[in-house]
């Protein structure tokens, strides 16, 4: 069976999901949208794209789809989810899910009410070396999880190909810090307690362009979040991000050139896990186009019924409240309870 799916938003990123989504045989994009209709027309005639759209009410009036991808700015997901809830099976949305609490947790209500599988595309969890962390600690190669460190630190000029980003309030958190916390709350447990510092010291970033997290999780564990836009690093690491995982029996460390290392008591074992170079790619990107490419193929096997969504857009409720707590406890430099915060605003 070949599912047919269109794309609403036709930017930077959005080339990816493009071009991910031609490697899998049982896909077939359809359609584009964006309202910047040159644009939609130049995406659509590089990725040979039959129909565009510069409206996606029109997009979904014509078309019957199987899902929708939707790699938009946040403040239109609410909209355009609500509205390809009603009519396709599967919606993607790109991160974050929304700006708001409250506009997530009503495209969540609004996805399940009509019946619809809301999945959030959430890329770094389907990243090579951290499937295999999260495999590993699962087999119980660490014993139980008592620690983590993981850290996001570059100085890459990310506002050429993404200027938007300069201009954004809300921007590490919201941006990398997503990533982040769903990385802890797979590898190690849920959280119970956040507590973050921010800094601005890029002058020309209108938001926070750095920030430190410590997170508490059920079972007492501790993951240190750490990220930087505007860190010197020579060599420079972008865009990998490293670990360092310490269990009862074991630790794990993710080092900046794909090399996972499981420090053992009588010794340590390595293995490079650099994922391949896709033909439409190249390094330094590769890591996170493949994992476009694998978190599409596992969107394939939720079509299919092979899969439950990972993650969902209920499950990632709690990773976008854990960024805007964290907001919180910046500004008010106090630690914050994750559950008595979300409870306040259900």
């Amino acid at each position: 069976m070949t599912f047919r799916g269109a794309i609403i938003g036709c930017g930077f990123f959005a080339q990816n999901h493009l071009r991910a989504w031609a490697e899998l045989a049982d896909v077939a994009i359809v359609a584009v949208c964006d309202s910047d209709a040159d644009r939609a027309r130049t995406t659509a005639r590089v990725h040979n794209i039959g129909r565009v759209y510069a409206d996606a009410a029109d997009l979904l009036e014509h078309e019957q789809l199987d899902f929708i991808d939707v790699a938009t700015t946040p403040e239109s997901h609410r909209d355009l989810v609500e509205l390809a809830a009603s009519r396709c099976r599967l919606v993607i949305c790109q991160k974050p899910i929304a700006n708001t609490y409250a506009d997530a947790l009503a495209m969540v209500a609004a996805a399940e009410a009509a019946g619809a599988t809301l999945m959030v595309h959430e890329n770094f969890r389907w990243q090579k070396p951290y499937r295999e962390i999260a495999r590993r600690i699962a087999a119980g190669d660490i014993g139980t999880p008592r620690f983590a460190r993981i850290s996001f630190r570059h100085g890459v000029d990310n506002y050429v190909n993404q200027p938007y980003l300069k201009r954004i309030e809300r921007f590490a958190l919201m941006d990398m810090g997503l990533h982040l916390f769903d990385l802890a709350r797979q590898l190690i447990n849920e959280v119970e307690t956040v507590s973050c510092r921010t800094q601005r010291r890029n002058p020309e970033v209108r938001g926070e362009d750095a920030f430190t997290a410590l997170l508490g999780h059920v079972g007492g564990a501790t993951t240190v979040l750490d990220c930087s836009y505007h860190s010197v690093i020579r060599p420079e690491p972008f865009p990998q991000t490293t670990a360092w995982i310490e269990g009862d029996d074991a630790s794990l460390s993710l080092t900046a050139d794909y090399r996972l290392q499981w420090h053992r008591h009588d010794g340590v074992r390595e293995v490079l896990l650099e994922p391949p170079v896709p033909v439409w790619g190249a390094p330094p990107w590769h890591g996170v186009m493949d994992s476009v490419r694998a978190f599409e193929s596992h969107v394939v096997d939720v079509l299919n019924g092979r899969a439950e969504p990972e993650p969902s857009g209920r499950h990632n409720l709690m990773t976008l409240a854990l960024a805007l707590a964290s907001y919180d406890s910046a500004e008010r430099d106090e630690t914050i309870a994750i559950d008595a915060w979300i409870e306040a605003r259900e």
